[in-house]
C-alpha cells in the first residue's frame, strides 16, 4: 500500500472511532443517502491526504462514517471519475484507503444509461458484470502483492450471494431488481447512437462512465461487490430526446427515497 494511502488512513482514524466494515460508493444525484445515517461524522475529501477531489455535479465530495441500524458504515459521497483528468489508480484511492479501515463489503451505486428494453428512467438494477471499455485498470503496473494477487480473479466480480440478499429485501418494499451488464465507457461525452447498437450486440444492457476501476481494485483486495446502477436515461438512439445531465440528477432525485430505503436494509445484511 502506497504510504500517499496510509497517510489517508491514518488520518480518517484519528478523526473518528468507527471501524465499519461495509462501505457506499454514491454516483450521480444519489447523495441523499449519506444524510440518512446516524450518529454522523462528515470529512471533506479536501481534508484528507492525497485524496482526490469530486469535481462532477452532483457529487458532494466528502467521506461520511456513521451508522445503520447499528452497523457501522461508510459512504463516499461522490467519487472520482476518469474524465476528470484522474488515473484508474487514483480514482480508486478511496476504495484502497476503505480497505485499510478495515472495510470488507462494498455496495457501488452509479447513474447509468439504459440500453436493455425495459430498462428506462427510474430503474433500479443489479450489475451482475460489467465490460471494462475504459482502457484503463487501476492494477497496470508493479503489483503490490500486500493487497492482493498480480492476475486476480473476476469471475465473480459482483456478489451472487449480495445480489441474492438486495433481492430478497427489495421484495419486501415490492421493488423489482432486473439485472443487467454494465458497459464502462471514458466519457465525458455522451455515447453515440452506433455505440450503443455496438454495446448493445455485445452484451451491455447499462452504460456510465464510472464503477469498473473500483470493482477491479476491491477485488484484487478479496472485498466482495454489490453494484446498483439507478437508469436516469435512455441511452442514445433508443428514443429521439438528446441527453443531459440535469435528466440524470433529476431522475436521481424521483428515486432518492427508494434507494436510500433500499440501502439502508441492505449494507446491514452485508456485514
Amino acid at each position: 500500500m502506497s504510504s500517499l494511502v496510509s497517510s489517508a488512513i491514518e488520518f480518517i482514524a484519528s478523526r473518528v472511532s468507527v471501524r465499519p466494515k461495509v462501505a457506499v460508493v454514491l454516483g450521480s444525484g444519489l447523495g441523499a443517502f449519506a444524510d440518512s445515517l446516524d450518529n454522523a461524522v462528515s470529512i471533506p475529501y479536501s481534508e484528507i491526504p492525497g485524496w482526490p477531489q469530486s469535481t462532477a455535479v452532483g457529487h458532494a465530495g466528502k467521506l461520511v462514517l456513521g451508522e445503520v441500524a447499528g452497523v457501522p458504515v461508510a459512504v463516499l459521497a461522490g467519487r472520482a471519475h476518469l474524465y476528470e483528468g484522474y488515473t484508474a489508480q487514483q480514482a480508486v484511492y478511496g476504495i484502497r484507503a476503505l480497505h485499510g479501515l478495515g472495510v470488507e463489503s462494498l455496495v457501488l451505486t452509479n447513474a447509468a444509461g439504459g440500453i436493455k428494453a425495459g430498462f428506462g428512467p427510474g430503474t433500479l438494477a443489479l450489475v451482475s458484470d460489467h465490460i471494462n471499455l475504459q482502457g484503463q485498470t487501476p492494477l497496470t503496473g508493479p503489483n503490490d502483492d500486500s493487497l492482493g494477487p498480480r492476475f486476480p480473479d473476476m469471475s465473480e466480480a459482483y456478489s451472487k450471494r449480495f445480489r441474492e440478499i438486495a433481492r430478497q429485501f427489495a421484495a419486501g418494499m415490492c421493488l423489482e431488481l432486473p439485472e443487467g451488464v454494465y458497459a464502462a465507457l471514458p466519457g465525458p461525452s455522451y455515447e453515440t447512437p452506433a455505440e450503443i447498437r455496438y454495446l448493445r450486440v455485445i452484451g451491455a444492457d447499462l452504460v456510465g462512465m464510472s464503477t469498473v476501476p473500483e470493482t477491479i481494485a476491491a477485488n484484487h483486495m478479496g472485498m466482495q461487490v454489490l453494484g446498483i446502477s439507478c437508469v436516469t436515461n435512455f441511452a442514445a438512439g433508443v428514443i429521439e430526446q438528446k441527453l443531459n445531465h440535469k435528466e440524470v440528477l433529476e431522475t436521481g432525485e424521483l428515486v432518492r427515497d427508494t434507494m436510500v430505503s433500499l440501502l439502508r436494509g441492505v449494507l446491514p445484511r452485508l456485514v
